[in-house]
């Protein structure tokens, strides 16, 4: 068993123990959706930035697989496999 990475920035890192890096376990393809479940069961907090109360992302969170941005996929439903990373970055505004 393989597993998948998720990759956060340094301003997220906080809200999961400190870790920069967060993974989970995968026999074959999964959902980055079932991923996001699964890193963010022990750290409710980043569960709460990444996602709304409906489920769906953040409008200023970027979830990237493989350099692609999800919402250009298939969304929460797009898959990944054992040995990918996500990468999860977020908007930072301002002026």
């Amino acid at each position: 068993m393989t597993d998948i990475s998720v990759s956060l920035p340094s301003v997220l890192q906080p809200l999961a123990g400190g870790q920069s890096i967060l993974t989970s376990p995968a026999d074959g393809a999964v959902t980055v959706e079932r991923v996001l479940d699964t890193v963010t069961r022990d750290h409710p907090a980043l569960s709460r930035r990444l996602r709304d109360e409906t489920g769906a992302v953040r409008r200023y969170v970027n979830i990237y697989v493989n350099g692609n941005e999800i919402r250009r996929l298939q969304g929460l439903a797009t898959e990944v496999v054992p040995g990918q990373e996500i990468l999860i970055l977020q908007s930072v505004a301002g002026g």
